[in-house]
């Protein structure tokens, strides 16, 4: 079905056609220009109908000179542009009387001097109306009504400049393909935007398939709307035509690079351009749309299309310019096969930094067209994240390529498999590949391993390199590994961190087995400097050093210490992100990844997430064995399976831990966290003597580091809590040394636990104080009266309830402790921790309003004159129950 829609013009051209249509004895001349497909003859033919509907007579050839239009006639002409000189003359003859009524449509081009005259005569008694592309406004107008056409206006005026012929015809197109609906213009009058004007067409729209976003997604353009371009293409001059398959390559192209590739003169370049112009099929900024760039594409013969891209190539080749703009073109219009194999590896090695996905599609293109290139499309693989085509073609490479394939194939494997866990079988193909860098990575991962390299000279195919930065940060990480070990921390983080900024400038198209960003931030975790790690890690995302590769591996470190802060919100979200970009994780990241969602949930006391993250997190340690830089995530992973009684089952991972560190020397930088990781397992799982050895190993190597000195302090002063000596002022220090080496949470932790423990009223209150503070809160909270709305201390919805004082001790040896239930000592749990009812209620996946209840209860039900009081005797309660819970004082029961 065809539905006939108005021409889109301004105010002041319907003025002027109303004029024409409402006197016909006025004189008239008016000259109609623009390119093709801009609405000149949909506009003579307006005029006609209007001619017509007042009692006019229509002309449409040029008369004899003997034979001039009589009074009453209107005189149309169209496409003067094509009349003999002889024609045009007469034309300029009825104008230059200025007795007729005559309206003149032609192009820009061909202009010839008999059109110049007349197109100047017509000048004399009107201006020209100009013919320009619609705007947005107005290719949304003739995309208006149905839902689907609103949504699909930009993409039309997108693909066709607002072109008003380009705009009919994909629109007519996307009518008619399946699902569409029909979407008939309202109203006919002609629309007052400015503008030009446009042929009738049908108002048809196709039901787009809901995007990302859940709005409709156009797809590529129908088959129909670039059909149509055909007889516009035919009429061109074989020149024009290879000018628009050259703009169609979607590159620049200066006339003097035109004119080499045409083998034409500039002055033969600039009428071809213009005849194309006039045409309609470039833009005033002589651009190919969209739209046309794939009719030209799709309706050119093969063999046409290929001569002139292969000539545009060999230009740009021996230029020296890039052709990886000019090879994403043709890709982007399904034409790769028609690139040349020295193009599409040339345009490889561009993307290889930036796009590593697309130089691995380009080299295999070019292995495909004859060029020999998968030693490279490995390299690009690898640094995509495709660890399975890495894998598969270094494989062949080893198998019987050159010596330099060779080499390049073995630190492919090696860097992959290094990612996948298996170290040493990393450690052989690099120590077999030779190179310099290969030896410095040897090293790293025999260190990580507590392996021997053996002899440290090349074995492989390869003797040597040059002292590239790549070399010189391998060394570096090697050295700043070795320094980790028998050095001092400051020595091995400073290391590490030159190592990264050695690769910032140009490390995206390095391989490499570990970022030394990330070796960088393991170690200042590992040393307390949560600071220095979090800017390097930001460094390393920003100039992308590894590339997509190693991407998630800074994502999920930079996660990692966000929860060390306590900030286990931005956690989660960033560990999110690193998981959802890319495909399946690797081992090593998996491995981080699960333990992260435990911590987060141990953190935020979701015993529901922790047994449900258990499994994967067992299944990834049985994946990835155990080595230096993993030693972060199976320490926590030893305290969620203590919390969930499962730490047997981990005992096996956490022996080759101890024994790997032994056979290193014990290094205190490694150790230090896996101890304080052990002293908070051995307190849930009821090992006292256990608990005991960690403090005596934290203790012995508090000289070595900020983070062992931190540690030694806050797990004496910890032990002592737990086992009923609450110290205040040795168990501030002790959190605040935690909260200033950045463990947050731990330290807030630690001054809960003090407080919920302690006898004395005003000790209680300033280690509850300290407690928010460390948690992000502010000290000191202020509460409505007791009593009053909210239940105790008014702590209602996000209120904080406070700190109270302790009663005299008949009033707790009388307390009532039987008559709380299950549930109620979980709240007063969480609102001794300090914790508001929103965010209790959070964590036990109740309302507010229902932990409020359950306060005003307990108050009830405990005789509470007050919330001192309840609070009080809620300290008193709990902290017997963990006594009894845990057969004694070693029971730390987490808030929930």
């Amino acid at each position: 079905m065809t539905i006939e829609r108005p021409l889109l013009l301004s105010r002041e051209r319907r003025s002027l056609l109303d004029r024409l249509a409402a006197d016909p004895a006025v004189p008239f001349a008016l000259a109609v220009t623009g390119p093709g497909g801009h609405g000149k003859t949909a506009l003579l033919g307006e005029v006609a109908r209007r001619c017509r509907q007042a009692g006019q007579t229509v002309l449409t050839t040029v008369p004899a000179a003997t034979e001039p239009p009589g009074p009453g006639t209107v005189l149309l002409v169209d496409d003067a542009h094509l009349l003999d000189d002889t024609r045009l003359g007469a034309l300029r003859a009825l104008v230059d009387t200025g007795r007729h009524r005559i309206v003149v449509g032609y192009r820009p081009w061909p202009r010839c001097a008999a059109l110049v005259e007349l197109a100047d005569a017509l000048r004399r008694h009107a201006d020209p109306l100009l013919l320009v592309p619609f705007t947005p406004e107005q290719t949304a107008a003739r995309c208006a009504a149905a839902p689907e056409a609103a949504r699909l206006a930009d993409h039309v005026h997108a693909q066709t400049a607002g072109v008003p012929r380009d705009v009919d015809r994909l629109v007519h197109a996307l009518s008619a393909a399946p699902g569409s609906t029909l979407s008939a213009a309202s109203g006919s009058t002609l629309s007052a935007a400015s503008g030009s004007t446009l042929s009738a067409a049908p108002a048809l729209l196709p039901s787009a398939a809901p995007g990302p976003g859940g709005a409709a997604s156009p797809g590529e353009p129908p088959q129909s709307a670039l059909v149509e371009f055909g007889p516009d293409l035919d009429r061109l001059t074989p020149d024009a035509r290879c000018l628009l398959l050259a703009l169609a390559a979607g590159v620049p192209l200066t006339v003097d690079l035109l004119g080499a590739l045409l083998d034409r003169t500039p002055g033969a370049v600039a009428e071809l351009v213009a005849a194309t112009r006039a045409a309609g099929l470039l833009t005033a900024d002589h651009r190919i749309t969209p739209l046309a760039r794939r009719a030209v594409v799709a309706l050119s013969p093969p063999t046409d299309r290929t001569a002139v891209w292969h000539r545009l190539v060999d230009q740009r080749l021996g230029r020296g310019g890039p052709v990886l703009p000019l090879v994403s073109a043709l890709r982007a219009v399904g034409a790769l096969g028609d690139c040349p194999a020295p193009a599409l590896r040339a345009a490889a090695e561009e993307a290889l930094a930036e796009q590593p996905a697309l130089a691995a599609e380009l080299f295999a293109a070019a292995t495909a067209a004859g060029s020999s290139a998968p030693g490279r499309q490995a390299v690009a693989a690898l640094l995509a994240g495709d660890l399975d085509t890495a894998l598969r073609l270094a494989d062949r490479l080893l198998a019987g390529a050159a010596p330099d394939d060779r080499a390049e194939a073995a630190a492919v494997a090696a860097t992959a498999l290094a990612h996948r866990g298996q170290t040493g079988r990393s450690v052989e193909l690099y120590r077999w590949s030779g190179t310099p860098a290969a030896a410095a990575f040897a090293e790293v991962g025999s260190l990580a391993t507590a392996t021997t390299t053996g002899d440290a000279g090349p074995v492989g195919p390869a003797t040597g390199g040059p002292p590239t930065l790549g070399a010189g940060a391998a060394r570096l990480m090697a050295e700043g590994v070795r320094a980790s070990i028998d050095g001092t921390p400051t020595t091995a983080l400073s290391t590490l961190v030159q190592a990264a900024a050695l690769l910032e400038p140009d490390g995206r198209t390095v391989l490499l087995p570990d970022s030394p960003a990330a070796l960088a931030a393991l170690t200042g975790v590992h040393c307390a400097e949560l600071d220095i790690a979090e800017r390097v890690l930001d460094r390393a995302t920003a100039s992308g050093i590894g590339g997509p590769l190693l991407a998630r591996r800074h994502l999920l470190l930079r996660a990692w210490i966000l929860m060390l802060r306590g900030r286990t919100a931005a956690a989660a979200d960033a560990a999110a992100a690193a998981t959802a970009s890319g495909g399946p994780l690797e081992s090593r990241d998996l491995l981080f990844a699960t333990t992260l969602e435990l911590g987060v949930a141990r953190r935020n006391s979701d015993l529901g997430a922790l047994q449900r993250g258990w499994g994967h997190a067992l299944d990834a340690v049985v994946r990835h064995p155990v080595d230096l830089f993993t030693l972060l995530p199976l320490g926590e992973l030893a305290i969620a399976a203590a919390r969930l009684g499962e730490l047997d089952r981990l005992e096996p991972h956490l022996h080759q831990a101890r024994t790997l560190l032994g056979r290193l020397g014990d290094p205190p930088l490694w150790s230090a966290p896996l101890h304080w990781s052990g002293l908070h397992a051995a307190i849930l799982a009821d090992r006292p003597g256990a608990a005991e050895e960690h403090v005596a190993a934290l203790t012995a190597d508090a000289d070595h580091s900020r983070y062992a000195a931190v540690a030694a302090t806050a797990a004496a002063s910890w032990v002592d809590v737990l086992r009923g000596t609450v110290a205040p002022a040795r168990v501030e220090a002790a959190a605040r040394g935690l909260y200033d080496a950045g463990f947050c949470w731990d330290a807030a932790r630690l001054a809960g636990q003090a407080a919920i423990r302690t006898a004395d009223r005003r000790a209680m209150t300033a280690l509850l104080d300290c407690a928010r503070v460390f948690q992000g809160r502010h000290a000191g909270a202020k509460s409505g009266p007791a009593g009053g709305k909210g239940g105790p201390g008014g702590a209602r919805g996000g209120q904080r309830p406070p700190g109270g004082a302790a009663p005299p001790a008949a009033e707790v040896d009388a307390v009532p402790r039987s008559e709380l239930s299950e549930r109620e000592h979980e709240v007063a749990e969480l609102v001794l921790a300090g914790l508001t009812y929103r965010e209790i209620g959070d964590r036990l996946f109740i309302s507010a309003k229902t932990v409020e209840h359950h306060v005003a209860r307990m108050r009830s039900r405990l005789n509470c004159a007050n919330r001192t009081e309840l609070l009080a005797l809620l300290r008193t309660l709990v902290a017997e129950r963990m006594a009894v819970a845990g057969g004694g004082a070693w029971r730390e029961r987490p808030t929930r």
